[in-house]
């Protein structure tokens, strides 16, 4: 079966041209069979229902429902109307009547949800592998643990299964499994997302997290889901801002190299080092930082307050059922069972210090960039010490949500072994659209291809601009233009003149050979070797772009032209091979005005 790739640019294009939801719904099911992983999904949406849902939505509309035909998987402990939440427990299973307020507003936006995914069990571990039910495979290698506790999340995004996924992030369980898959993992600022119908780890610490395939995709799922809930108590007003506006030049705090830790992993090492000579590259200050005091603090999230917290979260459960806990997990929250309230207290007080300790650190650069994971572990590895692996893992990872920090896990390159690396942003409260504004141009410059599936990165300018009425803009450069001969088929599918306009100097025009009527072919070439080309800009409704779009004929197409006042926009441009005897005709500045000479 032929599909698009995944990430939302191509599929909203794909449905644009014409494409169906029923076809994506075909192509999703045919992956799950394709990839056989048991462990990834502990129930799969209906695809009866899923149709119906795919009806519901109408015609293509991507600006009153900007995750029109989107599918996405949700993590096992939030809830999603109609289907069990197990937490990867059966023995805890209920059927929730409603959606958690995150997914509600992700299928108010448009969204499909696939299934629910699997999980170390409540939340508990950074492995993947605490699960009474198969272990989801690491999508980029078979013998790595796939990270946790989101671990059917990452996997089936990266597998290419769902544009994204929900996550929970508590430890680092939304960051490690995306570092561990070759995938973006954004875990927003606490409160941003409510937590209402999230089955609690630490309550206190808990976030909604994002899978994406890349950070684009991660931003525009954290816009529509960000939002206020009043039945979330800690829930904040977390503005969804920043995006693509970071300065030019920003300072950048990595940890001192006396005190960066890798276990023993120098493969991982020198990936790290090679995505801080990237930043450099990029042009940003680097600024080494003592992180001796982050660790306390990560030390600190396994200890006292936060494991009675885990405890507390499912005490009556635990107490009645002990037996029904995976052994690692039933060891961990057993231990919290000798914690006493002085233990607790212990605990915040011990924070509270070293807050104030790290603060100056924290507010003396823009943001942080760190290793996502300090290594990789095999499942292998894990059997033999299930503990001390996992506390490893979240080196990076612990203090943060401890910290009231935001982050986002990126793809920063493939090791010399052949594994993913993976840095994570990380800053203050509220400031997440910095993070993911780096971590773009990071994924970006990295030239990775999107998790385990081979598709490329989108192009930065690759996507449908849509105005506030749903309109869609679209160049056009010969034929089509007012008065001229193929003016008509604009006309009959209701479009509407909006503007003239140029290109940006890296276009050249030719006259194609052999066409009825004359039409040009616009390609682009190197900044300042073109000229500036006249087009006209129409608007049409996405329906009309579709048809428009599947009748145009080879070696025309459409792509993404600049134009001189540095915006872009969906426009005509031509194969390059079609040009090769063609005759260049950019010195005219455009087709009409070669027309009137040449009558």
């Amino acid at each position: 079966m032929i599909s698009p790739a995944f990430d939302i640019s191509s599929l909203h294009a794909f449905y644009a041209g014409g494409g169906t939801i029923a076809a994506i719904i075909e192509a999703v099911f045919a992956r799950i069979v394709d990839i056989d992983d048991p462990g990834i999904f502990l129930h799969l949406a209906d695809r009866k229902s899923l149709f119906e849902q795919a009806a519901a939505l109408g015609t293509f509309d991507p600006t009153t429902k900007p995750l029109w035909g989107i599918p996405f998987a949700v993590k096992d402990n939030i809830d999603v109307a109609g289907m069990p939440t197990t937490a990867s427990c059966p023995d805890y299973a209920y059927m929730p009547d409603t959606d958690a307020t995150v997914v509600r507003l992700l299928k108010e936006a448009g969204a499909l949800v696939i299934g629910k995914t699997n999980l170390d069990q409540f939340a508990t571990g950074l492995v993947g592998v605490r699960t009474p039910y198969p272990v989801p495979r690491n999508a980029m290698d078979a013998d790595l643990v796939p990270g946790g506790s989101s671990s059917g999340s990452a996997v089936a995004t990266a597998q290419g299964i769902v544009s994204f996924a929900l996550g929970t992030d508590t430890a680092g369980s939304g960051r490690i499994p995306a570092g561990l898959n070759n995938i973006v993992g954004m875990k927003p600022s606490l409160g941003a997302l409510s937590t209402s119908g999230v089955i609690p780890a630490c309550r206190t610490l808990d976030c909604v997290s994002i899978f994406a395939l890349t950070v684009g995709d991660a931003w525009r799922v954290f816009e529509v889901a960000a939002c206020h809930d009043a039945k979330d108590a800690y829930s904040k007003t977390i503005p969804a801002n920043g995006f693509g506006q970071a300065p030019p030049v920003l300072t950048i705090g990595v940890p001192a190299k006396g005190d960066r830790l890798f276990f023993g992993d120098a493969v991982m090492e020198a990936a790290y080092d090679d995505a801080l000579r990237m930043l450099t590259k990029l042009g940003h200050r680097l600024v080494e930082v003592p992180f001796g005091d982050f660790y306390k603090v990560a030390n600190l999230l396994y200890e006292g307050a936060w494991v009675a917290e885990r405890y507390a979260a499912v005490k009556d459960f635990f107490d009645a059922r002990e037996v029904s806990f995976h052994p690692v997990t039933r060891g961990i929250y057993g231990g919290a069972k000798q914690l006493s309230a002085a233990d607790a207290f212990k605990g915040l007080y011990a924070l509270q210090a070293l807050k104030q300790k790290v603060a100056p650190l924290i507010a003396s650069v823009d943001l942080f960039c760190v290793p996502t994971a300090p290594t990789h572990y095999t499942r292998a590895d894990l059997e033999a010490e299930p503990i001390r692996e996992n506390s490893r893992l979240g080196t990076y990872t612990n203090f943060v949500n401890l910290l009231d920090m935001c982050g986002i896990a990126v793809p920063a390159g493939i090791s010399s072994d052949g594994r993913p690396a993976s840095v994570t942003l990380l800053t203050t409260s509220g400031r997440d659209g910095l993070t993911a504004s780096l971590a773009r141009d990071i994924h970006a410059s990295s030239g990775l291809t999107l998790g385990a599936t081979g598709w490329l990165q989108p192009k930065p300018n690759d996507t449908i601009s849509v105005d506030e009425a749903g309109l869609i803009d679209i160049a056009v450069v010969g034929a089509h233009l007012s008065g001229m001969p193929l003016n008509a088929q604009l006309l009959a599918l209701d479009s509407r003149f909006l503007r003239k306009a140029r290109t940006s100097d890296c276009y050249r025009l030719y006259v194609l050979p052999g066409q009825m009527p004359a039409k040009p072919g616009l390609i682009r070439v190197p900044q300042a070797t073109g000229g500036q080309i006249d087009v006209e800009i129409w608007q049409m409704t996405p329906a009309a772009f579709g048809q428009f779009v599947a009748a145009i004929p080879s070696p025309l197409s459409i792509g993404t032209l600049l134009l001189s006042d540095g915006t872009s926009t969906k426009g005509f441009l031509v194969e390059a091979a079609a040009v090769a005897d063609a005759t260049d005709i950019t010195h005219y500045g455009g087709w009409r005005t070669y027309a009137a000479a040449t009558v």
